[in-house]
């Protein structure tokens, strides 16, 4: 069976930045449903479409193709005091605005706390590996859910 719209595929992978400095090692395989359900990066969909089981790809993802760039405006320097006293550094947490953007915990100063709003690998290029290890048909209800249910799936 070949990668199409509405396939569960199972992907064998490894992220690596451009220096070949490993990202993620993969230690658990990527299962998502094709066809544009957000569920991997799109220049990665694009590039899997087609394929079958045993095909190798490998795919340079652009910042903007991946994370995005950095945005400095995402760093903010807040009073010490607006946190618990038991906060240390890479602490993530949301700040209850309107985006559910991720925070994290970059600097602890006497009166300040740095905190980044960017993910981690925001401006960075990255280089992902895979070979397609299954692709079977999506069920009706994963189709009509936009995801995978079941092992390494979403599960209700």
């Amino acid at each position: 069976m070949q990668v199409a719209k509405n396939s569960v595929v199972t992907l064998e992978y490894t992220v690596k930045d451009p220096d070949g400095n490993l990202i993620d090692e993969g230690s658990t395989p990527l299962v998502y449903l094709h066809g544009g359900y957000g569920g991997i990066f799109d220049r990665i969909e694009e590039e899997i479409h087609g394929k079958s089981v045993g095909d190798r790809v490998e795919v340079k993802l652009q910042p903007e193709d991946a994370f995005g760039e950095y945005d400095a405006a995402l760093v903010i320097v807040e009073p010490r005091n607006l946190f618990p006293d038991n906060i240390e550094m890479g602490t993530q947490f949301e700040r209850g605005d309107e985006d559910d953007r991720l925070y994290t915990i970059t600097d602890i100063a006497d009166d300040k706390v740095v905190v980044d709003g960017n993910h981690p690998l925001a401006g960075i290029a990255l280089i992902f590996s895979c070979a397609i290890a299954d692709v079977r048909p999506g069920t009706a209800e994963e189709i009509s859910h936009g995801h995978v249910h079941g092992a390494h799936g979403h599960h209700h």
